[in-house]
């Protein structure tokens, strides 16, 4: 009960009368209320004066709403910030946090514990460098304060018709969203991290991250990798240093770079009242100065920003990005304008060259086009594509825009069916009345043109009815969308983690589903003319129609092998946590044998109804399938059943899908069977195998488990992001 006394303070008691909560207010006035605001804010104030004795506002959970304050009070130490959930069934603080930290120039983090997990860049004078949903939009106004008082970030909508909220979800995933009163639900519109540069400290030290390029990591210019063996492997972790050594007793000079987020400010030095020539002087002056900059660009000259220590965390944000200057000898720089000079000279007269040959190209390519206007949209297909894709024809049409935008009334925000590691889905009708379903690359994607190169590819040459039909794809511009057949029932995790859903998929459906997997799977890996790997089954990319047959999507991290060819190492882990195999965690080894270890989570998850990610239970710190080994050897398999089977189920399929799935998920890939045995398996009576030890299991501590490489403690059905950056070795 939420009692409300007579002196002005909330008190929460239980059923025995005892306070579990109070808002501990300490001073008293004689007419006290309380009163729950438009805004949201349960306030405690005096009847006749409009001043707040105690605020909710100043003690959020995980959610942001306009209006607040978060920051700090720098006079009393008081903190206000927002915590991810503990799960999604306890609303204690959990193990990401949004906190301003004050050291050096103040900017805001996420934190994983103690561990920065993101950063925003400092604040610019307009905001945040790289956080969509803390940029200046025309719904929201921002509002900065930084002074010796206080610092802290507030937003106030500019329709107050438009409600919007900034959730910071369990995986440390920050969402902003706006309410659509047509579908009567939260519309997603930015977050952070966006993609793989935005974990902090991806490169390391003087390491520019660029999640365009196929490296992801490169040593900023008159720099070069520490150790050349690990930066050449993948392994970014030791970062850069400088290719001509800093020596205060030279002459030093200091290079632009332009168009970056700034590194690292914790531990730099500010002063607002400093022009740029001042700031570089400060810099020549003191020998532990390693950079400067300008944070304000709304401000020219007006604010010096000073960095002592190595520079961390920095990402190339193109025109979004600001300036920095580099302390760096004047001898390389003098070298490197040499050799730019006599580049030039044999550069120069081939770029001439170059263009002239262009030009005709381009003049013959013009002339061709008159002729040919028909075929125009499957040439520009070509033309997108690797000659090996054109090796064989790809009889997949291509669509303009128009007709895009026009099926998906506009891309309306009714029409959205979700967003995933790739961009939004929405949903279409064409004109002669088909259903369709839009994947739209977005430009704030982990997955790019390889990824969609891939799907098209792979999808347009497999054939199989528990896989997703590729009907289209659109090219023009920077778009790049893929057109499917429209599922009416969504995703498989739509259905499974959702307490209400998860009922209407009794005994029978589950098992349906298993098997319509299992044969996709046979088919991609044994069947199908291209031995593929998807290297990313879960249950949000196992569709289903509207008469509930999965249909395995998502192949943009998939792999092809010729016939003898079973599997390959890989510097570049993609898929996603709590899926992933040991080898290929690890070791980046991945075959056949990771999707069977994938397939058999996802038994495990279909049967229980609970996520492998963020299982917890109270006699022990295993996830789900350490869970389900070690009730298979007490003999009690049967309680990982989900309730909602008590009574649809048939006991022996269950306890024999629970069998095959502890067989798909042991440790050794020599010992998991091939999807063909599994599919035998599941349709047969034929003797089972005793499993093994499961992947990731062990009897020490829950940070050797691999779901605390993710530091997720369980995160909701909405969130489909691919994890594409884990340096596992």
């Amino acid at each position: 009960m939420l009692n409300f006394t007579k002196q002005g303070t909330l008190t929460l008691l239980n059923g025995s009368g005892r306070v579990v909560w109070s808002s501990n207010v300490t001073r008293r006035v004689q007419n006290p209320i309380a009163q729950l605001l438009d805004s949201g804010n349960l306030v405690v104030r005096d009847a006749t004066v409009n001043y707040y004795l105690w605020q909710s506002f100043d003690y959020p959970s995980d959610t942001e709403l306009p209006g607040m304050k978060l920051g700090i009070n720098l006079k009393t130490g008081f903190h206000r910030s927002f915590w991810s959930w503990k799960s999604s069934n306890d609303p204690s603080r959990g193990d990401f946090n949004w906190a301003f930290d004050p050291r050096g120039f103040p900017e805001p983090c996420i934190m994983n514990g103690s561990i920065i997990h993101y950063r925003t860049g400092p604040w610019n004078g307009r905001g945040f460098a790289t956080a969509p949903s803390r940029q200046p939009t025309p719904h929201n106004i921002y509002t900065y304060v930084s002074d010796p008082e206080e610092i802290y970030l507030t937003y106030e909508p500019t329709d107050s018709s438009i409600i919007t909220r900034v959730v910071m979800q369990q995986n440390g995933i920050l969402q902003l969203s706006v309410w659509n009163n047509q579908t009567q639900n939260w519309d997603n519109f930015g977050r952070q991290p966006t993609d793989n540069c935005d974990f902090y400290s991806q490169c390391h030290s003087y390491g520019l991250c660029n999640n365009g390029i196929s490296s992801l990591c490169r040593c900023l210019d008159h720099f070069e990798p520490k150790n050349t063996t690990d930066w050449a492997r993948g392994n970014w972790s030791g970062g850069c240093v400088r290719k001509t050594t800093l020596n205060c007793q030279k002459e030093v000079k200091f290079l632009k770079y332009s168009g970056i987020k700034l590194p690292d400010t914790r531990f730099s030095w500010y002063s607002q009242g400093v022009n740029l020539n001042t700031c570089e002087e400060l810099c020549l002056r003191n020998c532990s100065c390693v950079a400067y900059a300008n944070p304000n660009i709304t401000a020219t000259n007006e604010g010096c920003l000073l960095w002592f220590d190595d520079l961390i965390d920095i990402r190339d944000l193109g025109a979004r990005g600001q300036d920095i200057y580099i302390k760096l000898d004047s001898s390389a720089l003098e070298n490197s304008t040499t050799g730019k000079a006599m580049k030039l000279r044999i550069i120069l007269p081939l770029a001439a060259l170059s263009l002239l040959l262009a030009l005709c190209i381009i003049w013959y390519i013009r002339q061709k086009k008159k002729d040919q206007n028909e075929g125009r949209g499957m040439r520009c297909f070509e033309m997108f594509f690797t000659r090996e894709s054109k090796d064989e024809e790809l009889d997949l049409p291509l669509f303009d825009f128009a007709t895009i935008s026009d099926a998906t009334n506009n891309f309306s925000l009714k029409n959205k069916l979700g967003e995933g590691g790739f961009g939004p889905v929405y949903r279409g009708m064409q004109k002669g009345g088909q259903e369709i379903a839009v994947k739209r690359l977005s430009r704030y994607s982990a997955q790019g043109t390889h990824e969609f190169k891939n799907e098209v590819i792979f999808i347009a040459k497999l054939q199989h009815r528990n896989l997703v039909k590729l009907i289209g794809c659109c090219i023009q511009g920077e778009e790049k969308m893929l057109i499917y057949e429209y599922m009416p029932n969504n995703s498989l995790d739509w259905f499974l983690f959702d307490r209400d859903r998860s009922s209407q998929l009794d005994w029978p459906k589950r098992l349906h589903i298993i098997n319509g997997i299992a044969r996709g799977l046979l088919y991609l890996h044994q069947d199908s003319r291209l031995r593929i790997i998807h290297r990313d089954l879960k249950p949000s990319n196992v569709l289903l129609d509207i008469d509930m047959n999965p249909k395995i999507s998502d192949f943009g991290m998939a792999r092809s092998f010729g016939e003898n060819e079973t599997g390959a190492m890989t510097t570049r882990v993609v898929g996603t946590y709590g899926y992933m195999s040991p080898e290929y965690a690890l070791e980046g080894k991945f075959s056949v044998k990771s999707d069977v270890f994938s397939f058999g989570v996802l038994v495990l998850e279909i049967v229980s109804g609970i996520r492998n990610r963020g299982f917890s239970h109270p006699d022990h710190h295993h996830n789900l399938i350490g869970h389900g080994w070690i009730l298979f050897k007490e003999g009690r398999s049967l309680e990982l059943t989900n309730t909602h089977l008590r009574e649809s189920c048939n006991l022996s399929e269950v306890q024999r899908s629970i069998h095959v799935g502890l067989l798909c998920v042991q440790q050794r890939l020599e010992d998991r069977p091939s999807m063909s045995s599994v599919v035998l398996m599941l349709s047969s009576d034929v003797p089972l195998s005793v499993p093994k030890e499961p992947g990731f299991f062990t009897g020490i501590s829950q940070s050797t488990n691999a779901d605390s490489l993710s530091s997720n403690p369980g995160e909701p059905s909405a969130n489909k992001l691919s994890i594409t950056i884990l340096d596992a070795r």
